[in-house]
């Protein structure tokens, strides 16, 4: 597959190529590898500094892998994750060692999906701050001290608070907690799990919006890792479309939403709620089941669930192609679909 690349300059913070992920099946007494799943799979896109781009697609498309392999969570089967360092050098953090990186990860750190078993028991929110600071020897007891208290006041929590446990927290406090550890050794790139899948939606809004401010007082860079298309339209800047390891589509939330070109996210959009209830839209509902990341079919992955599948969608893998600047789409038949999309509201920056 071809791999999405930005060529302009200034270069990207993080571009990811071709990136790979499998893990071996194992069967027999003797423990055998006979076969693996491909939970990321030829996955390429970048991520501008600054901006939020937003990674999309099913439970099990491989969204959260490819972030774990980003912080190196997990280390890539193949692939190159190119990432540009303070100085302005590029590094492949795919070869780097733990000891190599250890310089790296207080630039990029993660916010995970769920806050209440994120954050550690026995350890007081204190702790829990400052912890990436005593790991990286940044500042003294009183200045990480400080630092904590600046991080709560920033994030929306009482300083009184240091000094309690996770347990006496709601969710939405919990994951303020979690964004204010991460923000703690002033990364600049943070990659979101799913920070608001488990909150109440009027909580998730407050998180969003929390996240947002952030970003604009610290510049930072997100990549927010969603199943919830709402989500994503409010928070990103670019979206990337995954479907069983692969991305399918890439574009602005405005360019998706109107006038999407991979069948897979007009089925995705289709499936959005719509506020007024006397407005009808035709929704798309896609047969079968997800294909098997351990035994994918030939051609397109999404082939036996399209109800737009040729003969050259069952034997041939389409290349990602760009068909306007900055937009790319993985579909032998994205020239001549008309597929139907939504209207998204106005932005409101």
């Amino acid at each position: 597959m071809t791999a999405i690349s930005q060529d302009q300059d200034p270069k990207p913070l993080v571009e990811i190529k071709e990136l790979k992920k499998y893990f071996p099946i194992h069967k027999g007494f003797l423990r055998r590898e006979v076969g693996a799943v491909r939970a990321v799979d030829d996955v390429s896109f970048y991520i501008n500094e600054g901006e939020t781009v937003g990674l999309v697609g099913e439970s099990g498309c491989g969204k959260t892998t490819t972030a774990r392999c980003i912080v190196k969570a997990i280390d890539a089967t193949a692939g190159e994750i190119m990432y540009r360092t303070v100085d302005g050098s590029t590094v492949d953090l795919t070869q780097l060692s733990n000891a190599e990186m250890r310089p790296l990860r207080r630039d990029i750190q993660m916010i995970f999906q769920d806050p209440f078993s994120s954050l550690n028991p026995r350890m007081t929110i204190f702790e829990i701050i400052s912890e990436p600071l005593l790991v990286n020897n940044i500042g003294t007891r009183q200045e990480r001290e400080d630092r904590v208290h600046e991080l709560l006041n920033q994030v929306g929590l009482r300083q009184e608070f240091m000094q309690r446990f996770p347990h006496a927290f709601s969710g939405g406090q919990r994951q303020r907690i979690g964004i204010a550890r991460a923000l703690a050794a002033q990364p600049r790139l943070i990659i979101a799990d799913e920070p608001v899948s488990g909150l109440d939606v009027s909580v998730q809004a407050q998180v969003i919006n929390l996240m947002m401010d952030l970003q604009d007082d610290f510049s930072l860079t997100y990549l927010f890792v969603s199943h919830d298309l709402n989500v994503i339209n409010q928070i990103s800047d670019r979206v990337v479309v995954m479907y069983v390891g692969r991305v399918v589509e890439v574009g602005t939330p405005k360019e998706l939403f109107s006038s999407p070109k991979h069948p897979y996210t007009a089925a995705l959009i289709s499936a959005l709620p719509k506020p007024d209830p006397k407005q009808k839209r035709q929704r798309t509902v896609l047969e079968g089941e997800v294909a098997n990341p351990a035994a994918p079919p030939a051609g397109c992955y999404f082939h036996p669930r399209c109800p737009h599948a040729i003969e050259l969608c069952k034997t041939e893998a389409p290349g990602m192609e760009e068909i306007s600047p900055g937009r790319f789409v993985s579909c032998h038949r994205a020239s001549e679909l008309d597929l139907t999309g939504v209207l998204i509201p106005a932005s409101t920056d």
